[in-house]
């Protein structure tokens, strides 16, 4: 087959967090003859829930060069090492989900089967005990990993709080000294082509047209090219997640300060988020309308927040679910536009960046062929499923009967995929990742203990070593990881040596 020839230019439409990312990614092709123009408007507001993260941003920071210390300090950000979660499982409970692994497997033996097998013999400690990150996102203390696998630091692994806004403007600094040019505009318009069905251009308010080989979708909730222009539906997933609103707010800095870890605390009808970061602390609930008004929800969220406001609360519709094909024809949907999941579990900013990774290992040519948009879509797929069926978890693993909304999502419908995984689990605490799935085994270990599922068992493999060598070494190992999480700075002292903000309008 003879090459098709390359992509020329690449029309960005959409700011945001999900636009500059992309800008700043596809930066990087502009010395090979690339043209990356990204068209936004001012006058049009971004969502910016995204403000929490998971791990793999590191990545992508990283490969774009950029420094650790300089972005934290740009976007007002914080060290994040996990969420705690408060009354999930039951009114008063709480428990973390840390970043980083449980332990040290012994023998080919998985660390949770190993305390499964003490549990049963009558141990009661809580798994999170044998987390390096949950004892320092405890103790409110931070380190950085290290690289040296001798250390007890290689078990370190974080993420970021950071206030979107200033991410995108970050990245849009970045991206325009590579090349990438914007344009202040609102699209008014956008044309496809009679003999492709490809979109060939779009038209802009003063009668500026634009014109692209490859367009990128990212308009938000409008979903202005993928789907008004080239009409690929929305598949809902309102039956499985129940929340269809949020509303948020940020607050001056107060209670428990510049936490290192994001919560998710339950309320009646839904739940709140906390991010902290340096020049205030983000705040959100999310929730279901079938069960609360908006200005019930705004009241609830206004009477718990750490200190005094700082902003009217702002509302947000959304339907849980995502676009039926996140690429078509030449148009690829980033971030919003291509579905939404609610920020549970802080996913939002890695869609983008999965997206983008994934069109970069698969750049068309002119030819726009099937193959790669059909390997983009089943890759895309399996990640939205893998997400909405790990959200799904929290919902279904609850023991709450206090509320209507929590009674409804304990007893609501499980997909097949997750219904699998749960029987495989009950039975002795078996868990099979798929080797591109984004949850690693312990993060579904420390959801379903956090929440009481608890198996009726475990493997024989854990019965290897006799139960007292196993116990023995737990205790050496949970001594460990307390006294190195008590060595390290506090976190807000990590912030203050390392990478300070500059003062900001909260």
């Amino acid at each position: 087959m003879t090459p098709g020839a390359p992509v020329r230019s690449v029309l960005i439409v959409g700011g945001g967090s999900a636009g500059w990312m992309a800008a700043a990614a596809l930066s990087r092709l502009i010395p090979t003859g690339l043209s990356v123009t990204l068209v936004e408007s001012e006058a049009i507001g971004t969502v910016g829930v995204g403000e929490a993260t998971i791990p793999p941003i590191r990545a992508f920071n990283a490969g774009l060069g950029i420094d650790e210390a300089a972005f934290v300090a740009a976007t007002g950000g914080s060290f994040k090492l996990g969420i705690e979660f408060v009354g999930w499982g039951a009114a008063g409970e709480r428990y973390l989900h840390p970043f980083g692994v449980y332990g040290f497997d012994q023998g080919g033996v998985r660390f949770h089967q190993q305390w499964l097998r003490l549990r049963g013999t009558g141990a009661r400690d809580d798994i999170a005990a044998y987390s390096l990150v949950a004892a320092a996102a405890r103790a409110g203390r931070f380190a950085p990993p290290s690289a040296d696998p001798a250390s007890v630091l290689s078990q370190m692994n974080h993420a970021y709080h950071f206030d979107a806004g200033l991410y995108a403007r970050f990245l849009r600094r970045l991206a325009e000294r590579a090349g990438v040019r914007r344009v202040e505009g609102e699209v008014t318009n956008v044309e496809r082509d009679g003999a492709t069905g490809r979109v060939a251009r779009v038209h802009l308010a003063g009668d500026w047209v634009l014109e692209a080989d490859l367009f990128l979708d990212c308009t938000g909730f409008r979903a202005l090219l993928i789907g008004e222009a080239m009409g690929v539906g929305f598949e809902d997933w309102g039956e499985w997640l129940p929340c269809d609103r949020a509303v948020t707010v940020p607050c001056a800095t107060g209670g428990d300060g510049i936490t290192p870890y994001t919560r998710a605390t339950a309320r009646d009808a839904g739940w709140q988020w906390r991010i902290p970061l340096q020049h205030r602390t983000g705040n959100g609930y999310v929730y279901a309308s079938a069960h609360l008004s908006d200005d019930a929800a705004a009241a609830t969220l206004l009477a718990n927040l750490d200190g005094p406001a700082l902003a009217e609360p702002r509302l947000l519709r959304f339907r849980a679910g995502r676009r039926r094909r996140q690429w078509a024809g030449n148009v690829v949907a980033l971030g919003l536009s291509g579905g939404f999941l609610e920020p549970l579990e802080s996913t939002a900013i890695h869609m983008v960046q999965s997206g983008v990774s994934r069109l970069m290992a698969l750049f068309p040519d002119r030819r726009f062929a099937p193959p790669a948009a059909d390997a983009f879509n089943r890759l895309a797929d399996r990640q939205w499923e893998q997400v909405r069926d790990f959200l799904i978890l929290h919902y279904r693993a609850t023991r709450r009967a206090d509320t209507p909304f929590w009674r409804e999502a304990a007893a609501g419908p499980v997909p097949d995929t997750l219904a699998d995984r749960l029987a495989l689990w009950k039975l002795n605490g078996r868990l099979f990742r798929h080797e591109d799935e984004l949850f690693a085994e312990d993060s579904w270990v420390a959801v379903l203990l956090g929440q009481g599922i608890v198996p009726e068992g475990w493997e024989r493999t854990a019965e290897l070593e006799p139960a007292r060598a196993v116990a023995d070494r737990f205790a050496r190992l949970r001594a460990m990881f307390a006294d190195a999480a008590r060595r390290m700075p506090p976190h807000g002292d990590y912030l203050a040596s390392n990478c300070p903000a500059p003062r900001m309008p909260a």
